[in-house]
């Protein structure tokens, strides 16, 4: 075996300790459990953790616990804080407060209120200032794009003031279905699109892929989670057989209802519509999102233009009633 399927191996089960850590926020998590859950030695696993992630596993324990928990206190209003606080795995108000605090400047409260439009303010400020100071040269694309939120997918929330999009909305039915997928770890926007050219389609054509619907999925809200640590998946729809091989990985999306409304662009809007979507529909829909992932869908039939890189695409966000 060589050492390229090596690391693939060690990646696809750290993968999957990320996905049961989010999976099970509200329940304990130790150590030696997700060593098995991994199949890697518990002796280890702590120092093993920290080098893949960078960041030890109580630091990215807290870190998600408290992402989550900033998620849900704006999309899910009518949910009392201590609610919000039990379902990430804090034992009572008081130390959900105190954490809460320290993270992010503010109360639960607070934030509801408007202090979480000023954390993505202050976080969209530090990576301008730290694209600047990597290349001047490039930095109005490369401003421009992240001024559009971030091109490919806001996972959640925006958190930025955006004019009202009128918009068509269904909520549908969708089925379960198993996917193939590439990660890419690092800041939303263009890097994404060039990483969906330079990475994923050659990969889609090597493994005869090209033609199925694909997914791209943010896991993160760069309006919470520092760039260098926001988590997209580019997918692809795969058989009940597939296996994944190489860098590859597969997971299930679950099915259930979803509202949805059509994008029609470049990209350089797309973060108005989700913004549209997850602020404006949302609240007056009688409706709020669940565990499930948000995502963006692009069915074989979407529309692409390669001139102008017009595309087509579904936003997707689950829902259940309030």
């Amino acid at each position: 075996m060589g050492s390229q399927e090596n690391k693939a191996i060690y990646a696809r089960r750290m993968h999957k300790v990320q996905a049961h850590i989010d999976q099970h926020l509200d329940q304990v998590l130790e150590l030696a459990m997700l060593a098995e859950v991994a199949h890697f030695s518990a002796f280890h696993f702590h120092r093993l953790f920290a080098a893949w992630m960078g960041e030890t596993f109580g630091d990215y324990l807290r870190r998600r616990r408290l992402e989550v928990a900033a998620l849900r206190l704006i999309a899910q209003p009518a949910a009392p804080v201590l609610d919000i606080a039990l379902s990430v795995g804090f034992g009572s108000a008081e130390a959900f407060a105190r954490a809460f605090k320290g993270r992010f400047g503010c109360t639960a409260t607070e934030w509801r209120q408007g202090q979480a439009g000023r954390w993505a303010s202050q976080l969209q400020a530090l990576r301008r200032q730290d694209e600047a100071q990597k290349s001047n040269p490039g930095q109005p694309l490369r401003k421009q794009d992240q001024d559009s939120r971030d091109g490919q997918g806001d996972h959640e929330n925006s958190h930025q003031p955006v004019m009202e999009i009128p918009m068509k909305v269904q909520v549908i039915q969708r089925p379960e279905v198993k996917i193939a997928y590439l990660r890419y770890i690092g800041p939303y926007g263009q890097p994404i699109s060039e990483f969906w050219v330079n990475v994923v389609s050659p990969w889609m054509s090597t493994n005869n892929l090209i033609g199925k619907p694909r997914y791209g999925i943010s896991h993160d809200d760069p309006g919470i989670t520092s760039a260098d640590k926001c988590r997209y998946d580019a997918c692809v729809e795969v058989p009940a057989d597939f296996v994944a091989s190489g860098p590859s990985f597969t997971a299930t999306i679950p099915g259930g209802s979803y509202a949805i409304t059509r994008y029609r662009g470049t990209g350089r809007d797309i973060g108005d519509s989700w913004t549209g979507l997850l602020r404006d529909w949302l609240p007056a829909s009688g409706m709020q999102l669940d565990a499930r992932p948000c995502f963006e869908y692009y069915p074989t039939d979407a529309a692409y233009e390669a001139a102008s890189g017009t595309f087509e695409c579904d936003i997707c966000i689950p829902v259940v009633p309030l």
